[in-house]
């Protein structure tokens, strides 16, 4: 059975009223990002006790950490980065999350991510040697402008770095937004599948300023369902779905959009015979 998930600070700001939302629609996973307007890797410990304790009593899990690693520039120094990685890695602990989202780097002004490949591939792996053992996972995120910006680059991360610690997220609408490509479910979906373990439903019409209720843009949402369907997928499906505002960082849908865009996935996934809840 997969499970419905949500960055659910696309509904509103603050966590109490996320977590409140989610219970009324009977979703029981969060991929916590922006709590009360403070990105997740910078909240105190005394509001991460907070935050995990409302989780808890609400019987909400978290599904990954929705954390920004790797969203900076390939030339910036790595050391800040790779603790604020570590940081990831204990928030993952602390919330009892598998995965830790994260991105593939951005390149210098004015050059080419490519040309940088060597030095993507030595962070990856530095960021796989701290996980390891841990049983936690990053999961890269194809998303425009990074290393990881097509299907073939983001598997060129896991295959080269070669470590089970490093796994793919699907995101359709990234792929329509970034690439220009109206068919991913041909174009990127069978290169990535054997390394992905974690999905973002987000839709897309190609050209638009804002994503598509689920199913009709052009990121082949309906479609993507029946694969997870036929190989039995047990994951999360994270909705993003961004129908106000769609940005670098995060975006904005508010509760009556995204309470549309959730009864949208649960009915193409009754349609295809994806068992979710």
């Amino acid at each position: 059975m997969a499970h419905i998930s949500a960055f659910a600070d696309e509904v509103v700001e603050d966590f109490p009223g996320q977590i409140e939302f989610l219970t009324s629609q009977k979703v029981r996973y969060i991929e916590p990002r922006f709590l009360g307007g403070k990105n997740i890797m910078d909240l105190r410990p005394a509001e991460l006790k907070e935050a995990r304790k409302l989780m808890r009593d609400r019987g909400i899990k978290a599904s990954a950490i929705g954390s920004p690693i790797g969203k900076v520039k390939v030339d910036e120094p790595f050391g800040p980065h790779l603790d604020r990685f570590k940081h990831a890695v204990e928030l993952a602990d602390f919330l009892d999350a598998p995965f830790i989202r994260m991105f593939s780097y951005y390149p210098p002004e004015g050059k080419n991510i490519a040309d940088f490949r060597g030095e993507v591939m030595d962070r990856m792996a530095a960021k796989v040697e701290i996980i390891e053992g841990t049983g936690i996972v990053m999961v890269h995120e194809n998303e425009a402008h990074i290393y990881g910006h097509t299907a073939a680059n983001c598997v060129d991360l896991v295959e080269t770095v070669g470590s089970a610690s490093l796994r793919l997220v699907y995101d359709p609408a990234n792929f329509v937004w970034g690439e220009k490509i109206t068919n991913p479910i041909e174009a990127c979906w069978p290169l990535m599948k054997p390394y992905v373990v974690h999905i973002h439903i987000k839709d897309w019409k190609l050209g638009a300023d804002i994503g598509s209720i689920p199913g009709a843009g052009d990121g082949q949402i309906r479609e993507l369902l029946a694969e997870l369907a036929a190989m039995d997928y047990k994951g999360c499906l994270t909705m993003e779905p961004h129908l106000k505002v769609g940005g670098q960082f995060g975006g904005s849908t508010g509760p009556d959009l995204f309470a549309r865009a959730i009864d949208a996935v649960r009915r193409l996934a009754d349609e295809v015979g994806l068992e979710c809840n």
